[in-house]
This record gives C-alpha cells, structure tokens and sequence, in this order.
C-alpha cells in the first residue's frame, strides 16, 4: 500500500488549461463521471461499476466533494485523527481513497475545487452541518461552477450522483445532488462562464438506487445466517435509502468485478470494518452479490434491454453513439 498522502488536483486557471490539453490527446470515446461526497462512498455505491467500464475502455472520472474529515473511526490505533482530536482523519482518508480508486483501477480523480476546498458537514442534525466551512453550506453557484469546470473538461456523455435525499439523508449528498445538476445544467450553456471551456451536455444523469427486493433478499440471508441486522434494523421499512423495484430504470450486472469492490472497501479501514454487511453478504450470497449495482435515469432517455426480465437498462451508455471528437455544446 502506497504512503497515504494528499491528493488531488490545484485550483488555477494555468492548471485547468493544462489538463483540458492533457485529457484532449487521449480522450476515450465513451466517458463517465462519478460525483461523490466523501472517500468510501465511490466503492460502496459504484465501485464495481466504475471498475466494469473502466475494464471496458470508458473514460472514467470521479470527483469527491470531501475529505470525509467527520467520519467515524472504527480502527481503534487511528482514534487519534479524528474531528474532535488532532482532526487529521481528512488528510488520512485522502491516502484511502487512493489505494481504493488504484484497485478500482480509476486514474482520473478530483475533489471538488480541490482538495480542501469543502469540509464533511457531519452526520444530519449536528452542529458540523452549520460550519462556514462545511460543503453543505457552500454557495451552491460556487461549488455548481467548480464541478462545471471538470465537466466541460473530461465532457462526459454520462453522470452519476445520489437522489435528492442523498440515500439516507447525509447533507454532504444531499448537496452532491444539488451540485451536480446545478453543474450539468449550467456547463451546458455557452454563455455561461466561457473561461471554464467550451459548453457541454450530459446526455443522461443517473442516481444510485437500492430496490427493496435486493435488500429484502440480503435481509433474508443475514437472519437465516444467525439473526444479524442488516445495518441495524429489522425490516426494510426502516431504511431511508431504499426504492421500489418499479423505480429503479438500470442495472449493471458486473459479477466480476466484485473481488475489487471488496478489495476497495477494505482499503477504506477507517470506515469500512471486516466483520460489516457488505462482507457477510458476499460471504453468505457469494461475491457477484455486490457486483449488482442498481440506478434510476435522472436524466436522459431510458434505453431498456428487451433480454432483461423487468425490461432494466443494462448498460448507462444505452443509446449514446457518440463519434469521438463530437462538437462541444450539444448532445453526443
């Protein structure tokens, strides 16, 4: 494992004109644009997806809003980074994702205006959430333009964020939501802010989605297993981040990349314990279980697999053809 460091890209115009040359010379066709509020969150919700299409030759980006400094530490000889300590677990964390987006094999990552930039709000309700600093108290057209900035850039034909309650509620997604539709609407118009680069549409925007059969299977499994909860309920009903099946429009089934969604979670150690659900599910259902990873079109136009037996998308390019070298400031 790599020293952990910080990470991340400098804010500066002579910066952002040097990486827009950089990704022009070796833009891949296909590109993808993951937005996330804190290190972990890309491999709990994407990572196998990142991983299948970055196996697939798609351009991938992921962009962190965060350092993730108010997480919970469950390691207990890193106690000492937290928040309310020497509060250093943001600069800890920033070596996880690392190593995480490394396994996941993703080499284009940015935090959101750069690393620093926007503070963990902490949990909802906290007094964290009040922070001047905190990115859920960030000037949404500031943050919407930073995130501008890597879309018109990196030109992804499509983007992946959380739903308006952010899952289960956390202001960081929350606010990750906001950004990212502020940001791709704003990034798609010339005239606004020409000296962020040449506009750009996003053909279609997903939010990661858990649909309650999935998860009522994974229930069934853990309490036949020996009663364990399923992060600490009894019944789907009292999980906020749960959709009906007939919500969900995409499924990426990458079975095989499972191995590496695990392998990425275990690099997030000051978060992600052992002994966790996602590693007694694989265990009891076997590891292709979290290679499912599940979506609702935010965004777009649905492209369903007619093989698919609820007639899901299969794939997030689904009816995008985009010629590489497709003119800036329209659709693909």
């Amino acid at each position: 494992m790599r020293p952990h460091r910080r990470v991340g890209h400098p804010v500066g115009w002579t910066h952002i004109a040097q990486s827009r040359t950089a990704y022009a010379e070796r833009v891949p066709d296909r590109r993808l644009l993951a937005v996330h509020a804190h290190p972990d969150d890309e491999a709990v919700g994407t990572g196998s997806t990142l991983a299948h299409y970055v196996d697939a030759g798609v351009g991938v980006t992921v962009v962190t809003c965060t350092a993730g400094e108010l997480g919970e530490v469950l390691v207990e000889d890193l106690a000492h980074l937290a928040a309310d300590r020497t509060d250093r677990l943001g600069e800890h964390r920033q070596g996880e994702l690392a190593d995480a987006l490394a396994i996941l094999g993703v080499s284009d990552h940015r935090y959101l205006g750069g690393v620093g930039r926007y503070r963990d709000s902490g949990m909802a309700g906290t007094p964290a959430n009040g922070d001047p600093r905190s990115f859920a108290q960030a000037d949404l057209l500031a943050a919407a333009d930073d995130l501008v900035v890597v879309i018109r850039e990196v030109r992804p034909q499509v983007m992946v964020t959380y739903d308006p309650r952010g899952g289960y509620g956390h202001p960081d997604h929350i606010q990750a939501n906001r950004v990212a539709h502020y940001a791709a609407a704003l990034a798609a118009v010339p005239s606004h802010r020409p000296d962020l680069g040449p506009a750009w549409t996003v053909s279609k925007i997903y939010w990661s989605a858990l649909p309650r059969s999935y998860v009522e299977q994974g229930m069934r499994a853990l309490v036949d297993a020996g009663g364990t909860r399923l992060f600490g309920v009894d019944r789907v009903e009292d999980l906020p981040f749960i959709v009906e099946d007939d919500a969900v429009t995409t499924v990426i089934d990458a079975g095989d990349q499972a191995e590496r969604k695990l392998a990425a979670l275990r690099a997030h150690r000051t978060q992600v314990s052992d002994d966790g659900p996602f590693f007694a599910l694989a265990e009891l259902l076997g590891p292709h279980v979290l290679g499912r990873e599940f979506y609702r079109l935010a965004g777009g136009v649905a492209v369903a697999d007619p093989g698919h037996p609820l007639q899901w998308e299969t794939d997030l390019f689904a009816g995008i053809g985009e010629p590489a070298g497709a003119p800036s400031g329209g659709h693909p």
